[in-house]
């Protein structure tokens, strides 16, 4: 199971990430350690892909079942506002990351952010399938 999350800051900008390992731009999350919430999943991992830290409640949006990986994985969506708290330099994990206007998304922006950002829009309804 993962987490994953769209991470708006006050201009309304989003956060997005490039990983070293797989391409184009993703929003950023990860994978659930054992005995760890999907709430302190969520923080974690937005701590570690982008200083990011969490202002208010996390919105759930929807839980998607995700194959890209295995034939049994799923990932938590939640919209969230964030603040960074620092730059965040890339390394051997995170390639490259910013905030991006979302009618200015970068170039290899995934599929996969271009559809749960039309969701949050309301321009197309929820997937079942990431």
């Amino acid at each position: 199971m993962g987490v994953r999350a769209a991470c708006f800051d006050a201009q309304g900008r989003i956060f997005l990430v490039r990983h070293s390992y797989v391409g184009g731009w993703h929003m950023p999350g990860g994978g659930l350690e054992r005995n760890e919430t999907v709430e302190e999943a969520l923080a974690k991992e937005l701590r570690e892909e982008g200083n990011l830290r969490i202002i208010g409640k996390p919105q759930l949006i929807q839980v998607y079942f995700n194959t890209s990986t295995t034939r049994r994985d799923h990932v938590v969506f939640y919209r969230v506002t964030v603040e960074q708290t620092a730059p965040r330099p890339p390394d051997w994990e995170i390639s490259d990351s910013g905030f991006f206007s979302i009618d200015s998304l970068p170039a290899g922006t995934t599929e996969a952010t271009h559809r749960r950002l039309a969701e949050l829009r309301g321009e197309q309804q929820p997937d079942h399938r990431w």
